[in-house]
């Protein structure tokens, strides 16, 4: 979703600024304040201690000063986290559950979820990282000034940016799926935020992939180059993509606070999308000799104008729903087609009329074409562990190996 909220007062009045969005994620969630001193205490040593608990402050102080704005200072403090986080997830161990991991809502500070599983605090941060990796492509797709047209620019540098940020977002949040969320125990994933649904974190994924995909498709049809084939491919794509992200979201609990507004982003999509594809496989159509060619068109051109119309409606209740939002001026592929198919639907309906009135029983929807998806999520992959997690380093140190510690605490319990 938009990635900051704010509020700024003239006098005594307070004036509403309402965030638009391009690039949609939902609501952002922080770091809460944690014991990690307590929890840890005596089990490893104090300097692996400091640092996590350094790390993680740092993350949530920066987080919260900035409202998440400090997007490259949070990337690089995640990632030092999450080497240092790695150890408390090793089996060998035994630290899995000893920390009570807390985090919140960004927006309103609220504590959503208090959990004592360091996998579900790798999934955290993760997931943030992947929140901010959407947020910054986001920033990049609003700029700041417009033309003098009216009009908003985008340069093709800053939108294919954007597609490497989604794609790079698409993959953190697939490393979740498939990597993280098979480590945390079902009963512990009931206590987590809605947010966290493997399906949820699916749709994300996908979803995605379906907005780089719609900025590829704005770049063809600006590009003298590419072919009305090519155009058509990238729309059927896209409708393939929010299509299965609306079945990944469809069979999730959304009645948390981002839910609704999520699925009706994903219709509102679905719908364009499927305009985009019906209006291409048209004009592909109408390119042959047969009148029957020109008939599936001008139905395919008509349920083009029906998917827009519903599209608005979409539009509005994905930006009416909580929390508010504006969408953004038209830009790229939509920008076009909103501008295209009524016309094109009008202009040969009229031309076409004829055939339309003769041959009644052949004025059905045709099929969209099947194509192989294109774009995948980059592949993620943890950093290494922190050498501090080296049992010979504490040795050195003079601290006691993990292991002979924890045997050790087994061996006082039994004397008592």
């Amino acid at each position: 979703m938009g990635c900051t909220y704010s509020v700024y007062g003239v006098g005594r009045k307070k004036k509403l600024s309402i965030p638009e969005v391009v690039v949609f994620a939902p609501c952002m969630r922080i770091p809460a304040q944690c014991d990690l001193q307590r929890a840890l205490k005596g089990l490893i040593p104090r300097d692996v201690i400091n640092k996590l608990s350094c790390l993680r402050n740092r993350i949530a102080l920066v987080a919260d000063d900035t409202a998440g704005s400090a997007i490259t200072e949070l990337r690089q403090a995640l990632e030092e986290y999450l080497s240092i986080l790695i150890g408390l997830t090793k089996k060998e161990h035994g630290l899995e559950n000893l920390v009570e991991f807390k985090w919140k809502n960004l927006v309103d500070g609220r504590q959503e979820t208090s959990v004592a599983n360091a996998w579900f605090e790798l999934l955290s941060v993760v997931h943030m990282m992947a929140m901010l990796t959407l947020c910054e492509a986001d920033t990049i797709m609003i700029p700041k000034d417009y033309s003098g047209s009216g009009f908003r620019v985008v340069s093709t540098d800053c939108k294919r940016d954007a597609v490497d940020l989604l794609l790079k977002a698409a993959g953190y949040f697939e490393f979740c799926v498939r990597n993280v969320l098979c480590c945390i125990p079902p009963e512990i994933k009931k206590s987590m935020s809605k947010d966290l649904q493997d399906g949820v974190l699916e749709a994300i994924s996908i979803q995605a992939l379906g907005q780089g995909t719609e900025i590829q498709l704005g770049l063809a049809i600006e590009s003298q180059k590419a072919t009305l084939s090519v155009k058509r491919r990238l729309a059927c794509e896209l409708l393939i993509y929010y299509s299965q992200a609306y079945q990944c979201i469809s069979g999730c609990d959304l009645s948390h606070g981002y839910g609704k507004k999520h699925m009706w982003f994903i219709k509102w999509k679905f719908l364009e999308a499927k305009a985009a594809a019906y209006y291409y496989h048209g004009l592909v159509l109408d390119k042959g000799s047969e009148p029957t060619c020109h008939i599936s068109a001008v139905c395919c051109f008509l349920a083009a104008q029906e998917l827009l119309v519903e599209s608005k409606k979409a539009c509005i209740s994905f930006c009416l729903a909580t929390p508010v939002t504006r969408a953004p001026p038209l830009w790229g592929a939509m920008k076009h087609l909103y501008q295209k198919i009524p016309e094109v639907a009008s202009r040969k309906s009229q031309m076409y009329g004829y055939l339309l009135e003769q041959e009644k029983a052949l004025q059905s929807l045709p099929e969209l074409p099947d194509f192989q998806l294109s774009l995948r999520p980059d592949d993620y992959e943890l950093p290494a562990i922190d050498p501090a997690w080296d049992s010979g380093n504490w040795e050195k140190q003079g601290q006691q190996p993990l292991k002979d510690h924890l045997n050790d605490s087994e061996d006082e319990i039994e004397t008592e």
